[in-house]
């Protein structure tokens, strides 16, 4: 008697590739927003209505919404 076990073994797990793809790109727009909030003079950041300390938050609500 013979059992399967999976019928995936073979074919390409497209949805994971594609998520992977997703979040590596959440992450390099947040990596990216954090890095120029961080460049900016703290007089810049108050024109923009941003504290330094909330410069991780705003990077995070730009690249994973909130």
């Amino acid at each position: 008697m013979a059992y399967v076990l999976s019928t995936r073994s073979t074919e390409r797990p497209s949805g994971l590739f594609a998520a992977l793809g997703a979040a590596l790109a959440r992450r390099r727009v947040y990596s990216r927003t954090l890095a120029e909030l961080s460049n900016l003079s703290d007089r810049d950041l108050a024109e923009l209505g941003i504290s330094r300390l909330s410069i991780a938050d705003v990077a995070r609500e730009a690249a994973y919404g909130k």
